[in-house]
Order: structure tokens, then sequence, then C-alpha cells
């Protein structure tokens, strides 16, 4: 029996159709909200607008907010500056990852409640009561605040996600496929494979990894041609909501492992990496957790995979690759702190975590 499981399943209420976004009133009114703060970006709220309808409705009184492009401290403070000074007792985040990340973690701050209508599929940020912080040069800060606060609701439009940029739907493709490549060996050990809830993580994983091998092609092309296909719909829902659920059934055994340490510590140490999106840093995070686990036949796996999507499996690949050796060694102690690394069941030392990065340099660069 785990006496540290701490199962958050996701929001309160979620919907995923068209027209789904006409229910938010209902849900306001459920709430009992009277001020609400509407947090935005730019671009996609342009194309989000059209769609709230509830933003006409007289009963409720809307302050608007436009974020600074991060999820940074700096950021929630602002927010909530802004919400104490008008009284507000609900915020709504409309757009993508770094936004929604930024709304849960102020509206924890703040102690009220909070909801978010994702513009993007790019990741799992509107599932998650948790917040990756950065900085507001992009540089991540290496820490990920976690709360309690379920989001009161998670609704959107697919009418609204077919509309963002491709890209972002490709990089969260592969930001969830990380989901069962990093949890998968940790949730097979003696210890923890017969854990209820643990299990359900690890099902939950499977189905997002078979699902993202098998469609993403096709996803991607109804995307491209503006199809709302059943394809595009589905495995757009696996990447912002059932993706969620992984590491909400399974918490830190099934949240992340060394694919996203890689991520954070090149966000930290190599600037030059903000030029890639989150998942595609996942990308080459999943490549190099492979490389630690010395699974290289999985790696040649997945590679006809990562060459049609174009996705990232190496530093050099990227053009990112340091040329101070020192970066790779702050990097490497960077992994080396994070607790999850260390749960899956190999030897893991600095020398180890080392040897991976250089190894696998070596490996794609055999591929060539």
């Amino acid at each position: 029996m785990l006496d540290d499981l701490k199962v958050k399943i996701g929001p309160q209420f979620y919907q995923y159709h068209v027209g789904a976004i006409n229910r938010v009133s209902l849900l306001l009114e459920e709430y009992h909200a009277k001020k609400i703060l509407v947090v935005h970006g730019s671009v996609s709220w342009e194309k989000a607008k059209p769609k709230l309808t509830f933003l006409n409705e007289e009963r409720y009184s809307f302050i608007f907010h436009q974020y600074t492009g991060e999820c940074s401290y700096y950021g929630a403070d602002l927010i909530v500056a802004l919400s104490k000074q008008e009284e507000v007792d609900f915020i709504i985040g409309v757009g993508g990852g770094k936004l929604t990340d930024l709304v849960g973690y102020a509206a924890h701050v703040l102690n009220v409640n909070f909801g978010v209508i994702p513009t993007l599929a790019s990741n799992c940020a509107p599932w998650t009561p948790l917040s990756v912080m950065y900085k507001e040069t992009g540089e991540a800060e290496g820490k990920t605040e976690h709360f309690l606060r379920q989001a009161a609701f998670l609704i959107t439009d697919p009418s609204l996600i077919i509309d963002a940029p491709v890209d972002y739907f490709v990089a969260g493709l592969a930001d969830t496929l990380a989901k069962w490549y990093e949890s998968d060996a940790i949730l097979q050990q003696k210890d923890l494979i017969n854990e209820p809830f643990l299990q359900l993580a690890g099902f939950t994983s499977k189905l997002c990894k078979e699902a993202i091998t098998k469609d993403s092609a096709q996803a991607i092309e109804d995307m491209k041609n503006g199809k709302l296909s059943d394809c595009f719909v589905r495995l757009s829902e696996i990447v912002f909501a059932v993706a969620g659920m992984v590491g909400g059934l399974g918490d830190k055994y099934a949240r992340n492992a060394a694919a996203h340490a890689m991520h954070d510590g090149m966000s930290k140490y190599i600037p030059e990496s903000h030029q890639y999106l989150h998942g595609e840093k996942v990308a080459y995070g999943i490549f190099y957790q492979l490389a630690l686990e010395e699974k290289w036949a999985m790696i040649d796996q997945l590679l006809p995979f990562y060459q049609e999507l174009k996705l990232p499996m190496s530093l050099h690949q990227m053009g990112i690759y340091p040329e101070d050796e020192a970066v790779i060694e702050d990097i490497i102690k960077f992994i080396d702190s994070k607790e999850k690394v260390h749960l899956i069941p190999i030897t893991i030392t600095e020398d180890t975590l080392r040897t991976a990065v250089y190894q696998l340099e070596e490996y794609i660069k055999g591929k060539g």
C-alpha cells in the first residue's frame, strides 16, 4: 500500500465538442461567480472571442487581462494584484499551456475558483493541477508549482483547436507520447504493479501511446486541411485532456521522469533551445531517457515516426549542442537533482546521465 500517492483526476467538469463553450455561462452560475477576470493572449484571443458568447451576458461583470506570454511568478503577481483590486471571484484562462498554467497557479494563490478554455492541443497543461514556472526571459525556473485546487471546468471547441498552428499540435503529440516512455518501467516494478490507481495510469499512458503512434499522421493531415475529423478530435482530446489523467492517477510514479527533466535542463541552461516548443524538446528527451535505459531497439522503432513528424532526435540535429562542456555538466546535475528521475529502476548517477547524452549523439549521428 502506498502512503504517498496523491490522486488528482482532473477538472470538475469537462466538455469538448462543437458549441461546448456555450455551457460556460451555466458553470459560472453554478459557482455563483459575479466578477470574473478573463486572462488571455493575443492571436488566439482574437480567434476565440466569437465563440465566447457568455461575455455578452449582463449578469456577469468581466475584467480582461493580457498575460505576458510566460508562466512566471511576475505574471502571477500581476493577476493576483488585479484580482484583489477588482474583487474578482472567478478566473477564466483562454489560451495555450503556459497561460492555463499561470491561471491555475494564480487562482491557487488567491484561493478563488478558475476555469480554462484551451485554444491549442499542445500539452496537458489545461488538465493538470500544476504549473511549470519560467522567467520572463523564457528561461525555465527549474521548478514546478503543485497545488491541490482543480479547475472548475475545462471546456473547448474542436473548431477552435483545429485553427491553431499545426506545429503546436505536433509538439503536443510528442509531449503526450512521453507519458508511456517515462512511466512504463516505473509502473512495472513489483511493488507498484498491483496498485489500482497506478494500473489505471498505465492503461491510460498505453492508450495515448498506441493512438499517437498509429494515427498522428492522419490527424496532422486533417488539421492541415481544416478537416474536423473524428481522428483529429480524438487525438487532440488525448493531448490536452486524456494525457493529463496519467499523472493525475499515477502522481509522481507516472508524471515526469528523465524526458521532461532533460527538457527542463535544456530550457534552463541552453538559451538557444527556446526556439523549440515544449513538446519538441520533450521528444528529444524521450530518446535521451531511452538511451539512459539502454533501450536502443525502442529508439530504432520510433525513428520512422520521428522522421515522419520531423521531431528532434539529438542536440546536434537541433543545432544547439553547447560548445562549453560545462553546460552539459549543469544539465546533468540538474537532472540528477530530480526525485522522479531516480524512480526509474536502473542505476542512475551523474556518470550514467552524462554517458547517455554522449552515446545518444553518436547513435543518432550513425543513423545519418
